[in-house]
């Protein structure tokens, strides 16, 4: 016991020190204490006229008060109670209790042989009710204590909050890297099959060259630079699609029917780019010849803030699903998962030599 009150001393003058030498808010502690001070002198003054006692009482009562507090906010609690050492804590907050409430009994009986010569009834009635000065001190310091918890608990909801944000920040910034990969692996995929175009044109020396090359400037402005905004106009999405099939119904010629409909869309509908035309992209892909034609249907409708969007192909193969699921088909998924979670459904079939892809995007607020 005696080895812990020394320990208690010098944690106690540490403490202080510390705070002292380091705290920035020494004036806001000083006016605390000065009003808990007054608040001392304030009830010990209760039907009593000594004003003499009960000033050099109070100030006899203030830096115990001022240590126990200090000890608990700055050294038990932190060190222990945070810590969830909760039986040290307790058996520590025991001693501190014990060392203060001696320190209390010193000041009772100093102030009662120096302050009143030993003359109980020159004592004030509060000062001599040990309980009640027991009481008053400990609730000062438990006021202080429950503040620093509260304290601790705001930094750490305050902490948690930052560190959500920055979760969420660099959740974020990997979904874009992400969107800009899949955009990226898409590119590479839809050239070689325009490029394939131009060549053949070249190699017969037509005369649709130069239309096709116009129209593959249009796509490619698309593609390199429009690709990279976060969203474009569903009409020019569209546009770019129209002008696709126009490139493809070139590369076919008289074996390729094409069915397009769409109907008014307001100017202020987006979309992610490149959305649509990687399903029109793998309907040409894997379309296969029926009696002679490739057939394609494409359908656009936008009513309600909802788009919905179906395209299908003929084809001959049974298992044209596994087929038509390549690296195009799976990031666009992908994309979908990321920019239209929860807002989207994407249904794929294949159903009497048909290829049907179906797409709804739903809540495509108008701006």
């Amino acid at each position: 016991m005696k080895l812990y009150l020394f320990k208690l001393i010098k944690q106690l003058a540490m403490v202080n020190l510390h705070f002292f030498h380091k705290s920035k808010f020494v004036p806001i502690h000083f006016i605390i204490w000065i009003i808990v001070w007054f608040f001392f002198v304030y009830f010990f003054s209760y039907n009593s006229d000594n004003t003499s006692y009960v000033t050099w009482f109070s100030s006899f009562l203030l830096p115990i008060t001022m240590a126990t507090t200090y000890f608990m906010v700055y050294y038990l609690i932190p060190k222990y109670l945070l810590t969830k050492k909760y039986v040290l804590f307790s058996l520590y907050s025991l001693y501190t209790a014990i060392f203060s409430t001696y320190l209390i009994v010193l000041a009772i009986f100093g102030s009662f042989i120096f302050l009143s010569n030993m003359e109980i009834k020159k004592m004030p009635p509060m000062s001599r009710n040990f309980v009640f000065v027991l009481i008053l001190v400990y609730l000062v310091v438990a006021i202080f204590s429950f503040i620093s918890l509260l304290n601790h608990n705001l930094k750490t909801i305050s902490k948690n909050k930052a560190l959500e944000n920055k979760i969420l920040e660099t959740q974020l910034q990997i979904k874009n890297q992400e969107l800009q990969y899949l955009k990226k692996q898409i590119h590479p995929h839809f050239l070689f099959n325009t490029l394939n175009t131009i060549y053949g044109f070249a190699l017969k020396q037509s005369e649709d060259t130069p239309g096709i090359i116009l129209k593959l400037s249009n796509l490619l402005d698309y593609i390199l630079y429009q690709v990279n905004k976060p969203k474009v106009s569903l009409k020019e999405e569209i546009a770019h699609i129209e002008e696709y099939i126009e490139l493809e119904k070139i590369r076919f010629q008289d074996t390729l029917k094409v069915s397009f409909s769409s109907n008014e869309i307001p100017e202020t509908i987006q979309i992610a780019p490149m959305l649509l035309i990687p399903f029109v992209e793998n309907a040409f892909k894997h379309g296969h010849l029926i009696n002679g034609f490739i057939n394609i249907e494409i359908v656009i409708r936008f009513s309600n803030d909802n788009l919905d969007f179906t395209i299908k192909n003929t084809t001959i193969q049974k298992e044209a699903i596994k087929e038509n699921e390549g690296i195009g088909l799976k990031n666009i998924k992908k994309r979908l998962d990321i920019l239209y979670i929860d807002n989207y459904t994407l249904d794929i079939s294949e159903f009497e030599g048909w290829y049907n892809v179906n797409l709804n995007v739903l809540n495509l607020k108008t701006n």
